[in-house]
């Protein structure tokens, strides 16, 4: 059953039918590096992973029998090879989002759990975190020792905010796409959210055409001309109309953006069926002034 009738658009259908990947006790040495693979990929964000980089000595452990799943993950997320890809490059506070992506599957419900975990860091360290993720029962109730983590935000479950569930579309960007290959680079995708205690905006996954919402630059810079013409002076109610998915018809082609942009009164309907034209979902418009 498909997550939302959009599950093709938000780049969600690879999960719809997959169900949670165990390695169960008559396992065999396939099972094991299917599960490794699994571990890999969910863990390290679908980063690509170079052969050089495989922990193979820990990988010997779980092959062996010598730990289980659980014990990798957490052997994975404490690793250097972890740390220079998620915790050295970014912002703590997006190092919690991602922990919470790559450990519990889901984003974080509020500021208190992001500020929880930000001070155990300071005070307790990294490894001690990391730890608070694995040895919760929330970890220990979904996945246990034997599974492999997977991302249960997109799911309506028992104890599960709403919230979570558009909160991971900001951390998730596309089945293709990968934690450390997004726009908005070492940034935090939530912090303003969890700060206004909202909820997010559903965007379409990278790669997408639809535009399902309005995000502003990080300059925050609305100019003052649209399509080539100058909206100062033209009449004395001004109108802000915020674009998502426009793409300009030119060469190069450039990805579909957001951006707002200001016209007089007498602009306003020629603008709008402009934008249509070029495929632009028009998200909001509000007085200017």
């Amino acid at each position: 059953m498909a997550i939302t009738t959009a599950a093709s658009r938000l780049g969600t259908d690879a999960f719809s039918e997959a169900r949670p990947l165990e390695l169960r006790s008559n396992w065999t040495p396939e099972d094991a590096k299917i599960v490794i693979q699994a571990v890999y990929r969910h863990v390290l964000g679908n980063d690509h992973l170079m052969a050089s980089e495989r922990l193979l000595g820990l990988e010997s452990l779980l092959s062996n029998g010598k730990i289980t799943v659980r014990e990798f993950v957490r052997a994975v997320a404490k690793s250097e090879l972890y740390k220079t890809k998620f915790l050295y490059p970014n912002f703590h506070t997006r190092v919690i989002e991602l922990n919470f992506k790559h450990l519990l599957g889901r984003a974080p419900y509020d500021e208190a759990e992001v500020i929880e975990h930000l001070d155990r860091y300071q005070t307790q360290g990294y490894e001690a975190d990391i730890d608070s993720y694995i040895d919760s029962a929330e970890y220990d109730a979904n996945f246990g020792d034997n599974i492999v983590p997977y991302y249960r935000g997109f799911s309506t479950q028992v104890s599960q905010k709403t919230v979570g569930f558009t909160r991971m579309f900001r951390l998730y960007r596309g089945y293709a796409s990968s934690d450390r290959s997004q726009l908005e680079g070492a940034s935090s995708r939530l912090a303003s959210e969890l700060a206004r205690n909202s909820a997010s905006a559903v965007i379409g996954t990278s790669g997408g055409s639809s535009g399902f919402a309005y995000r502003p630059s990080l300059q925050g810079v609305t100019p003052t001309r649209t399509f080539g013409r100058s909206s100062t002076g033209s009449s004395d109610r001004l109108y802000r109309i915020e674009v998502a998915g426009i793409s300009l018809p030119r060469y190069p082609w450039v990805r579909r953006s957001n951006k707002a942009i200001v016209v007089p009164y007498e602009q306003l309907s020629s603008t709008l069926q402009q934008i249509n034209k070029l495929g632009g979902k028009v998200a909001s418009v509000t007085l200017a002034q």
